[in-house]
């Protein structure tokens, strides 16, 4: 009760929020964390960027694996953070919502004040024409293309990893066609900034001006480790914007920060509900 006092005090003194999320927001959603509480990978380091553009066995790898593991994330369903987030944004309490998640929960709860710092995963477009597909459509494809595959890959044990990722054993996934774009054939990626990749510049400047406008920062879940988010905390820093920070783990920003609490986000912020939706003046 202490730290929520804490929390309902900041909150009430910065009436403008910056607020970062990250994937401790989605966990009880059902959508494992990368990291754990001391910042260490839970699994192998993810694909990165410059893999997945040069190398054809790491794009069989992507959709053998995301084939799997992609109903699961589809199939999840925004939490209490999610849901409590857009009432926070009516009652003009947010000035930008920044989530490094790809799942796309806080669009389907209704944020609209929101960049999705790296894209989201729940749609798919061609590296050759540009266009975009949904990525439900491309599962169909996927899976007509890779039946046998499919089936043996699904009576192995399945570990579910994050965004839509999905570990099965030894299975040899070499023989996957990947499904090529329905516009002009080439080569399909998720919507998503792999690890090592850059995020758009438009994005970013957009981030920097609202933590300028911004009242303090707030970040919910997330160990800030990766550099496109800790960002915003360094810059918040620099303008002399205050820091909050709610995650069960160090974060990279944990020096920066005037107040770090231990608690569980989404339990946090539905504490918040009752009394942070009251429209500014």
């Amino acid at each position: 009760m202490k730290e929520l006092a804490l929390l309902t005090e900041f909150i009430g003194q910065h009436r403008r929020l910056l607020i970062i999320t990250g994937a401790g927001c989605s966990t009880s959603s059902g959508i494992p964390a990368y990291r754990d509480r001391l910042g260490n990978w839970l699994a192998r380091k993810p694909i990165q960027h410059q893999e997945f553009l040069n190398q054809e066995a790491t794009r069989k790898r992507y959709w053998a694996r995301s084939m799997l593991g992609w109903p699961n994330m589809r199939d999840a369903q925004p939490n209490g953070l999610h849901n409590t987030l857009p009432a926070w944004e009516q009652a003009g309490r947010v000035e930008l919502l920044i989530t490094q998640n790809v799942d796309g929960l806080h669009r389907r709860a209704g944020s609209n004040k929101l960049v999705e710092l790296h894209g989201r995963v729940g749609r798919v477009t061609c590296l050759q024409c540009s266009s975009f597909d949904d990525r439900n459509a491309v599962q169909q494809r996927l899976e007509a293309l890779n039946g046998e595959l499919l089936a043996r890959i699904a009576q192995a044990d399945v570990d579910f990893r994050p965004d839509g990722d999905a570990e099965f054993g030894g299975i040899d996934y070499s023989g996957l066609v990947c499904p090529p774009c329905a516009h002009c054939g080439g080569t399909l990626m998720p919507d998503v900034v792999f690890f090592g990749g850059s995020v758009p510049k438009q994005r970013v400047e957009r981030c920097n001006m609202a933590v300028a406008c911004a009242d303090a920062v707030l970040v919910l879940g997330s160990s800030l480790m990766v550099y496109s988010s800790f960002r915003f905390c360094r810059l918040a820093r620099e303008l002399n914007k205050p820091i909050a920070i709610i995650n069960q783990g160090v974060t990279r920003a944990d020096d920066m920060a005037d107040l770090k609490l231990e608690l569980e986000c989404v339990a946090a912020v539905e504490a918040m509900r009752p009394w942070i939706t009251e429209p500014l003046a």
